[in-house]
Parts: structure tokens; C-alpha cells; sequence
């Protein structure tokens, strides 16, 4: 969230419109997408898994919430909470490790990124606006 924050902040700070600001936010989310499903994603993470999880259990209580987190909202839950709750890198990362193609995790990150670069642009160019602020 706080580059979805932090973003639009530097582009008011910057002197950038709001549909300028808006794109660059979006540019900046779906490259960090693009390099984890396209390159980085699944050597990293094997790195993750081997350094911080070697005595894994595979059935306890919070792989079994996620798995039922998956089943219940999937790509499309874990896509519209990424710019929110999630990382661009950790949305990524849960999705391609549920066995998401690449173009899917692709699509609905643009659709959220999207939507959610609007509504954080919008917001910080609303308050912007307000006199003695």
C-alpha cells in the first residue's frame, strides 16, 4: 500500500497531472508484477522456501486458511487485496505459487492496479485541493 500511497504523493509533490501520476503508479506495480511472474518469481521463491521454511509441515492450520482463502476468492481476490494488503511482489509470488499462468496474474494485476491507482490518485489530488493543506 505505501507504494500506492507513496506514488501518487510524488507525483502531486512532482507537478505531474493526475492521469500522469495515475499511469506511472500503474507502471510501477505491473513492472514489479511482470518481473516476478516473467523472471525473479520462481527462483525466488525456491530461495524462500528452502532458507525460511526447511522443516515445513505441509497440512497445518495456516496453509490449510490459505488454501481455503484460494478456493473461496483466487486470483481475482488475491489480485484486487495485492495493491492494498499484499505486496505488488507478494501478490504476485502467492499467485504464480497456486499454479497461475503468467498471463492470468498479468491480466487481473492490470485490472487492480488499474482501479486501485485511480482511487489512491484521485484521493491524494482531492485532498491536494483542500484549502490549508
Amino acid at each position: 500500500m505505501l507504494k500506492f500511497i507513496g506514488g501518487p504523493l510524488l507525483g502531486v509533490a512532482s507537478g505531474l497531472s493526475i492521469w500522469e501520476t495515475a499511469l506511472l503508479t500503474i507502471l510501477g506495480m505491473m513492472t514489479t508484477v511482470f518481473l516476478m511472474v516473467s523472471f525473479i518469481g520462481r527462483p525466488f521463491k525456491n530461495w524462500i522456501m528452502k532458507t525460511f521454511y526447511k522443516n515445513r509441515k505441509l497440512f497445518c492450520d495456516r496453509n490449510r486458511r490459505m488454501v481455503k482463502i484460494w478456493r473461496n476468492y483466487g486470483l481475482k481476490g488475491v489480485a484486487f487485496l495485492t495493491p492494498v494488503l499484499f505486496s505488488p511482489i507478494g501478490g504476485a509470488l502467492l499467485a504464480s505459487s497456486f499454479g497461475e499462468s503468467a498471463k492470468r496474474i498479468f491480466l487481473y494485476m492490470l485490472a487492480s492496479s488499474i482501479f486501485w491507482s485511480i482511487i489512491f490518485t484521485s484521493i491524494i489530488f482531492l485532498i491536494k485541493k483542500v484549502p490549508g493543506v
